[in-house]
């Protein structure tokens, strides 16, 4: 493998595998299972941060860069990029391993999605929440 590889922005939040039952019409994995994957991870990044429930209110430019196949290990990845009083934004990347093919690709790990997910912290009522940003110092940008 070569040092000049690209790597996965932010931790590794959920990992899976792309099954039969996720193809689209021309055998690749359907972009909205991959979506799907993405929302599921920026959720649960989003709880761990807020410290309570989340909703997504928004995925902004989403980009499907390469198609994923039946058989790929597929990774979701996130990081912070503002929190705000109630809202805050992850960008989400995912990256596959295809590990049962050959795709002439250098690297082991091959980015195929990335977005911008916004999420707002809600609490059980389903009204609009403060998030606590005590413990999230050097970890983010924060928005006023």
């Amino acid at each position: 493998m070569s040092e000049h590889c690209p790597v996965p922005h932010g931790d590794l939040i959920l990992r899976t595998l792309a099954m039969p039952a996720d193809t689209n019409v021309n055998g690749d994995i359907f972009g909205g299972w991959i979506m799907s994957q993405m929302d599921i991870a920026g959720g649960i990044l989003a709880k761990e941060i807020a410290r309570c429930r989340t909703v997504t209110v928004a995925v902004n430019s989403i980009k499907f860069i390469q198609p994923v196949k039946v058989g790929d290990i597929v990774g979701c990845y996130g990081s912070i990029v503002k929190i705000g009083n109630t809202s805050l934004t992850l960008n989400l990347e995912v990256w596959i391993e295809p590990i049962l093919r050959d795709t002439g690709e250098k690297c082991a790990h091959i980015k195929v999605t990335e977005a911008d997910f916004t999420y707002v912290a809600i609490d059980n009522d389903g009204k609009k929440k403060l998030i606590d940003k005590t413990n999230l110092e050097g970890r983010a940008t924060f928005a006023n």
